[in-house]
Protein backbone atom coordinates (compact mmCIF):
# COMPACT_ATOMS: atom_id res chain seq x y z
CA UNK A 1 0.00 0.00 0.00
CA UNK A 2 1.49 3.49 -0.87
CA UNK A 3 1.68 6.27 1.46
CA UNK A 4 -0.77 8.55 0.19
CA UNK A 5 -3.27 5.67 0.43
CA UNK A 6 -2.14 5.13 3.91
CA UNK A 7 -2.47 8.94 4.58
CA UNK A 8 -5.79 8.89 3.37
CA UNK A 9 -7.29 6.27 5.16
CA UNK A 10 -5.52 7.82 8.47
CA UNK A 11 -7.35 11.02 7.67
CA UNK A 12 -10.66 8.51 7.52
CA UNK A 13 -9.54 7.25 10.83
CA UNK A 14 -9.52 10.11 12.38
CA UNK A 15 -12.68 11.44 11.03
CA UNK A 16 -14.53 8.46 11.91
CA UNK A 17 -12.43 8.92 15.92
CA UNK A 18 -13.89 12.63 15.73
CA UNK A 19 -17.40 12.11 14.89
CA UNK A 20 -17.28 9.29 17.86
CA UNK A 21 -16.72 12.09 20.27
CA UNK A 22 -19.22 14.43 18.83
CA UNK A 23 -21.44 11.26 19.70
CA UNK A 24 -20.36 10.43 22.73
CA UNK A 25 -20.75 14.36 23.93
CA UNK A 26 -24.62 14.10 23.03
CA UNK A 27 -24.83 10.57 24.71
CA UNK A 28 -23.52 11.72 27.95
CA UNK A 29 -26.68 13.77 29.22
CA UNK A 30 -28.52 10.35 28.60
CA UNK A 31 -26.37 8.65 30.80
CA UNK A 32 -27.41 11.00 33.57
CA UNK A 33 -28.54 9.30 37.20
CA UNK A 34 -32.47 8.91 36.96
CA UNK A 35 -34.16 10.75 39.58
CA UNK A 36 -36.36 8.41 41.09
CA UNK A 37 -38.79 10.85 43.10
CA UNK A 38 -42.23 9.16 42.51
CA UNK A 39 -43.91 12.98 43.27
CA UNK A 40 -42.74 14.69 40.23
CA UNK A 41 -42.77 11.84 37.89
CA UNK A 42 -44.89 9.22 37.49
CA UNK A 43 -44.03 5.29 37.21
CA UNK A 44 -43.80 5.10 33.42
CA UNK A 45 -42.12 7.98 33.00
CA UNK A 46 -39.67 6.72 35.20
CA UNK A 47 -39.39 3.35 33.57
CA UNK A 48 -39.03 5.13 30.36
CA UNK A 49 -36.32 7.25 31.36
CA UNK A 50 -34.72 4.43 32.79
CA UNK A 51 -34.56 2.73 29.88
CA UNK A 52 -33.64 5.48 28.19
CA UNK A 53 -30.51 5.45 30.26
CA UNK A 54 -29.46 1.75 29.81
CA UNK A 55 -29.91 2.80 25.94
CA UNK A 56 -27.22 5.80 26.45
CA UNK A 57 -24.81 3.19 28.33
CA UNK A 58 -25.12 0.38 25.32
CA UNK A 59 -24.39 3.69 23.45
CA UNK A 60 -21.07 4.32 25.22
CA UNK A 61 -19.93 0.64 25.01
CA UNK A 62 -20.55 0.61 21.02
CA UNK A 63 -18.52 3.74 20.48
CA UNK A 64 -15.70 3.18 23.02
CA UNK A 65 -15.30 -0.64 21.34
CA UNK A 66 -15.72 1.11 17.70
CA UNK A 67 -12.79 3.65 19.57
CA UNK A 68 -10.54 0.92 20.62
CA UNK A 69 -11.04 -0.44 16.93
CA UNK A 70 -9.53 2.55 15.30
CA UNK A 71 -7.26 3.40 17.24
CA UNK A 72 -5.68 -0.15 17.12
CA UNK A 73 -6.01 0.43 12.70
CA UNK A 74 -3.97 3.65 13.87
CA UNK A 75 -1.46 1.94 15.56
CA UNK A 76 -1.11 -0.54 12.59
CA UNK A 77 -0.38 2.35 10.78
CA UNK A 78 2.32 3.70 12.59
CA UNK A 79 3.97 0.50 13.03
CA UNK A 80 3.34 -0.05 8.76
CA UNK A 81 1.54 -2.80 9.25
CA UNK A 82 -1.60 -1.43 8.60
CA UNK A 83 -3.47 -3.21 5.65
CA UNK A 84 -1.79 -6.43 5.80
CA UNK A 85 -3.83 -9.04 8.09
CA UNK A 86 -2.86 -10.32 11.34
CA UNK A 87 -3.98 -13.68 10.53
CA UNK A 88 -2.11 -14.91 7.26
CA UNK A 89 -0.18 -11.56 6.42
CA UNK A 90 -2.06 -10.89 2.84
CA UNK A 91 -2.71 -7.42 2.06
CA UNK A 92 -6.57 -6.64 2.60
CA UNK A 93 -8.30 -5.39 0.06
CA UNK A 94 -8.37 -1.56 -0.72
CA UNK A 95 -12.56 -1.93 -1.14
CA UNK A 96 -12.88 -3.98 2.02
CA UNK A 97 -10.52 -1.25 4.09
CA UNK A 98 -12.58 1.73 2.71
CA UNK A 99 -16.16 -0.01 4.20
CA UNK A 100 -14.39 -0.25 7.33
CA UNK A 101 -11.02 0.83 8.09
CA UNK A 102 -10.43 -0.68 11.11
CA UNK A 103 -10.17 -4.21 9.89
CA UNK A 104 -7.56 -6.59 10.77
CA UNK A 105 -8.36 -9.13 8.96
CA UNK A 106 -8.73 -9.96 5.19
CA UNK A 107 -12.36 -11.35 4.27
CA UNK A 108 -10.81 -15.04 3.80
CA UNK A 109 -9.66 -15.48 7.51
CA UNK A 110 -12.85 -12.43 8.74
CA UNK A 111 -14.92 -15.45 7.53
CA UNK A 112 -13.42 -18.33 8.20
Amino acid sequence: MNDTLVAEFRALIESLLAELEQDEARGREGQATVELDQQAVGRLSRMDALQNQAMAKAGHARRQAERRRLMAALARIDEGEFGYCEDCGEEIAEGRLRLDPAAPRCISCASG
